[in-house]
């Protein structure tokens, strides 16, 4: 009888989803991401996963405000990369405008702090193409070992990876 192989330990964990482009989608996929962040061991409620937890709710939200192309989905994916200590939310959409650098809205704005926010909380961000129409954009969330709170590292990235690379 053969001995038995021994397995690599898995890493690297993923999420990939498709939400309607509507209000109620990105609300869908900023609770769905909470739950698979909740069984990846990053628990509801932990700085972790109140950090990724509000950069797919803004990516989410303009995901449907500013990138919706009416009849098309767009796309949720998070990767968890246990040994980088980093949780990477991708969100898709197929229109094909690009979000600007994250600059601070004017205090009585009502609206505008979306990137501002994502900045403030990712180690980093950016945008990349995609296959087909549109774009993903990209943000990444330092994890520490124990499932506290992320860490800044810089500020958004210019050259953006290829979607689905950690």
């Amino acid at each position: 009888m053969p001995a038995p192989r021994a397995r690599e330990a898995v890493t690297v964990s993923v999420f990939v989803q498709r939400f309607s482009a509507t209000r109620r989608g990105a609300r869908l996929a900023r609770r769905l991401a909470t739950h698979r962040l909740d069984q990846w061991h990053l628990p509801y409620g932990s700085p972790a996963s109140d950090t990724v937890t509000l950069v797919v709710a803004e990516l989410a939200a303009n995901a449907v405000l500013h990138g919706r192309v009416p009849g098309r989905d767009f796309e949720l994916r998070l990767a968890y990369d246990r040994t980088a200590g980093l949780v990477r939310v991708e969100v898709s959409d197929t229109h094909p405008d690009h979000p600007g650098p994250a600059l601070r809205p004017p205090a009585d704005a009502d609206s505008g702090r979306g990137l501002f926010l994502v900045e403030a909380v990712a180690a980093r961000w950016g945008v990349a193409e995609r296959t087909g129409p549109g774009k993903t954009v990209w943000a990444e969330c330092a994890i520490f070992a124990d499932g506290g709170p992320p860490v800044r590292r810089s500020a958004r990235s210019e050259v953006p990876r290829p979607v689905g690379e950690l």
